[in-house]
């Protein structure tokens, strides 16, 4: 370059990345002092790549231990490298557990967790009477009775727009970040199947609060028990308070399948 001549700015360009991750090792997906997260792990690998210091956006927050069939996340980089390039650049990087399956490029304005439309979840639980070591980290292994077709009759309950404070944990990020909260979502299914030897709970909204599936799971359980019937888990959903629902379903059995935009 000669003496005084300008250098042309590299240009920006937003990646979009389709993620796979087993989140059994990691502390969720939100990036935490001395603790190994999805996020954490992931910024880091795409710096060795670019030099840049990034922290990719998900399309939400999963917990310590839940799991991602295809979570959304986004980037800015000014790197040149193709797009198609940093899914191999980056599982070459990346531990096992997390594997980049699709790299794109993406509008400026488009935003993993913003422009997300819907989201759907599965939930497992294991029936068996003895449960596998190889399924221990993917399902809650629960052998004790439930009234499965009572959980599937209660299942449609949510279903519709509602308030659902009553199965939502406190989460002190999303008031920081968003100022004046609402916890109405709108649930569009929510079907309990049986699977061979696993009950599976799926889910699509078009959004989801901290812990409300795990607590869905905890509380349709109270019903399989014979606990709870449908009236009472309409009472529950009106209520808005969360002592009136079931206890936390255990992260390890839930992931997240996919997002729409």
């Amino acid at each position: 370059m000669k003496p005084g001549a300008r250098r042309t700015p590299r240009r920006m360009r937003n990646l979009k990345l389709i993620l796979s991750y087993d989140g059994s090792e990691f502390a969720g997906w939100q990036v935490q002092p001395e603790a190994a997260t999805i996020q954490g792990t992931l910024a880091s690998a795409i710096g060795r790549l670019t030099g840049e210091k990034v922290l990719p956006q998900g399309s939400g927050r999963t917990d310590a231990g839940v799991h991602a069939l295809a979570q959304t996340a986004t980037f800015t980089t000014a790197s040149p490298m193709p797009a198609e390039n940093f899914v191999k650049a980056l599982n070459d990087i990346l531990p096992p557990a997390i594997r980049v399956l699709e790299a794109r490029e993406a509008a400026a304005d488009f935003h993993a967790r913003k422009s997300a439309k819907a989201k759907t979840y599965r939930y497992r639980v294991l029936r068996s009477p003895i449960g596998s070591p190889f399924l221990a980290r993917y399902v809650w292994h629960f052998p004790y009775p439930l009234d499965e077709e009572s959980m599937r009759a209660a299942a449609w309950v949510i279903q519709g727009e509602h308030d659902f404070t009553s199965f939502a944990a406190v989460d002190p990020e999303r008031k920081r970040e968003e100022g004046e909260i609402s916890n109405v979502r709108t649930i569009f299914s929510s079907v309990w199947e049986r699977v061979e030897d696993e009950l599976v709970y799926t889910v699509r909204g078009n959004g989801f609060l901290h812990h409300m599936v795990r607590n869905l799971v905890g509380t349709f359980i109270l019903v399989g028990k014979g606990t709870l019937g449908v009236q009472q888990l309409r009472e529950i959903l009106a209520a808005h308070n969360r002592s009136e629902a079931g206890s936390t379903a255990p992260a390890r059995g839930l992931f997240l399948v996919n997002v729409e935009y």
